[in-house]
């Protein structure tokens, strides 16, 4: 049966109550320690060039937290960078373009490791050539490190880096230059151009868009499904499963422990657990101040391993300007529910034609949140 919103608040309720009363140490043994711990660790435990690199590779934004890398470690100083099959986004992604976007992520941020610690990594995509309709076993990059390289100033944000879900506060405006440097950091990427808007009435269009593209998401069945079977809800998921789209916090797993907020209530329509979901996400898209989207000319994967690199650069620039920034992907999707919402993006970003919108996010001052799990570094290396 349903779970009527009075039921659900008299539930949401008790849960405060429970939780300030007497489960304080419920509470504070809710933290999924070891699934952030990558974030801690990073470049503290690997000496070895690669691994220490690879150690803050991982830590990569990628759709719905899949973290699809996998490698291996060729002779001295070569890393094979491979697609893992079994962390693709069939429905959602179907060509895998977001996907190839995230290993671009992994790749600049590997790059710029590579380079605080003294080496240059020398990236060759896609060494034995690819497809467009799918990522197969053929390798997505492979990577020499040389002992040569230039630190770059964006790295010493990689631990703060976040993608910021929450609510941005619409008291606070994005000021024009921190809009212009994040677009700039784009810059060095060679193929890719940055837009911003950050005023006036594309704000409020683009508040618009990206909440029916996500409400068309959500009533996709197969779509808004690709997403229930990735949460994590409470620490015990969170922790075996450190990938995926996570819900955790006290809150959260007592609502779980209630029967409130399961994977079944979530995607039921008729529950209040549903209509919370939307009403959460229509506060978080309300609240764009500012919006960078990403072009290029074409839409090849040496395109979106270009479009990765170019947004891992915008969202460190972005947290070196004390600004927060979320990536809103749904309009950009390829699956036929999502054609015209892809169709309106284009003509209000006026797209040229042939060219291709490979990232879109909302920009502003949201609370301070904790990183994404995370699996360990060497959990992801196929040989050693």
């Amino acid at each position: 049966m349903a779970m009527t919103r009075r039921s659900f608040i008299k539930i949401a309720g008790s849960s405060a109550v429970i939780l300030a009363a007497g489960a304080g140490t419920f509470a504070m043994t809710r933290e999924p320690t070891k699934a952030l711990e990558p974030w801690s660790i990073a470049g503290t435990v690997e000496t070895e060039p690669r691994r220490k690199a690879l150690s803050y590779a991982i830590l990569a934004p990628n759709p719905h937290n899949r973290q699809p890398w996998m490698v291996d470690l060729a002779g001295d100083d070569e890393i094979v960078l491979y697609c893992d099959p079994d962390r693709r986004l069939p429905i959602t992604d179907p060509f895998n373009r977001q996907i190839t976007i995230g290993l671009g992520c992994f790749l600049e941020l590997l790059r710029m490791a590579a380079a605080e610690d003294g080496y240059r990594a020398d990236i060759t995509p896609f060494p034995d050539g690819y497809s467009d309709e799918q990522l197969d076993n053929r390798p997505v990059a492979r990577v020499k490190l040389v002992k040569a390289g230039t630190p770059d100033p964006l790295f010493r944000h990689v631990l703060e880096r976040r993608s910021n879900k929450e609510p941005f506060d619409l008291a606070r405006s994005v000021v024009a230059s921190d809009i212009a440097a994040i677009a700039q950091a784009a810059d060095p990427v060679s193929g890719v151009s940055a837009h911003t808007a950050g005023a006036g009435d594309m704000v409020a269009k683009l508040r618009d868009l990206t909440w029916r593209g996500f409400l068309k998401e959500m009533e996709t069945d197969d779509a808004a499904m690709e997403s229930v079977h990735l949460m994590r809800i409470g620490k015990s998921e969170i922790e075996a499963n450190p990938d995926g789209i996570d819900m955790g916090g006290a809150m959260l797993e007592t609502l779980n422990l209630f029967g409130v907020l399961t994977r079944e209530t979530i995607a039921d329509r008729s529950t209040t657990a549903y209509q919370q979901g939307l009403d959460m996400y229509r506060e978080i898209t309300g609240t764009g101040m500012a919006y960078v989207w990403l072009i290029t000319a074409s839409n090849t994967r040496l395109d979106q391993i270009s479009a990765g690199s170019a947004y891992i650069r915008t969202n460190l620039q972005a947290t070196a300007q004390g600004v927060d920034m979320h990536p809103l992907s749904q309009v950009l999707q390829e699956y036929s529910e999502m054609s015209d919402l892809y169709a309106e993006t284009d003509r209000l970003l006026q797209t040229p034609a042939g060219a291709r919108v490979q990232m879109l996010a909302r920009l502003g001052y949201g609370p301070q949140i904790k990183p994404s799990p995370r699996w360990r570094a060497e959990t992801r290396i196929r040989t050693a």
